[in-house]
């Protein structure tokens, strides 16, 4: 094993100790399959390996879901240091962990990196699909949210403080992040494979307005 790779495996192994039985659906294993789809989208990129795959390793560190952003970037720097990482890295993977959320369907991207741009494809194509529709749910029961109420209707977000204090029913979530996430990716290959994930949400939503008014 070269000397990255062992770095992103000991990285890899410290965060799975961190993060493994959370139960919001930001758990070890979200991370993992991004971590496996970081690899696969940079495949034939020029964007810097070592720089996404500890991105995409540690980027729900400093997620305001579940942490304080500042304590969690320093978080980042702090396990990343000390593993060995270069500082000029640890600054890279730390940038993308501040910048690649989603932060309200009418609140602007920041500019990212080549290798945000990746990990930032990665992580949405992990929200959609059958498993972002379990990690949804899992999130809204963590947070005491209803499954469906349809007296409340989406609400498009202008702003990230307006979408973090967010009560609205967990279905929800469907029309004001999920379904916008297709036509928010960056790459070519991610964007085929969001292609069935998002169709795949669309009949389950069909099917899951059938079972609420009882007709299936």
């Amino acid at each position: 094993m070269n000397k990255n790779k062992s770095l992103i495996q000991s990285v890899a192994n410290e965060v799975k100790e961190l993060t493994e039985g959370e139960a919001t659906g930001h758990d070890w294993w979200h991370l993992y399959r991004v971590w496996k789809l970081t690899q696969k989208l940079i495949t034939n990129s020029s964007a810097n390996g070592q720089i996404a795959e500890l991105a995409a390793l540690t980027h729900d560190l400093a997620d305001h879901k579940l942490t304080d952003p500042g304590k969690g970037y320093q978080h980042i720097r702090e396990l990343l240091s000390k593993h060995g990482t270069q500082h000029e890295i640890v600054e890279a993977v730390v940038d993308i962990a501040r910048n690649i959320s989603f932060k309200g369907a009418g609140v602007d991207q920041p500019e990212l990196s080549p290798e945000g741009l990746i990990v930032q494809d990665a992580d949405r194509l992990d929200a959609i699909g059958a498993i972002g529709i379990a990690r949804t749910f899992a999130y809204g029961g963590s947070k005491g949210h209803a499954i469906c109420n349809p007296e409340i209707k989406p609400e498009m977000h202008q702003s990230f403080e307006d979408y973090k204090k967010s009560t609205a029913p967990t279905i929800n979530h469907f029309y004001e992040k999920l379904l916008l996430l297709k036509d928010r990716l960056n790459t070519t290959q991610a964007k085929r494979i969001a292609e069935e994930r998002h169709a795949f949400m669309e009949q389950f939503l069909q099917r899951f307005y059938q079972e609420w008014e009882g007709e299936k």
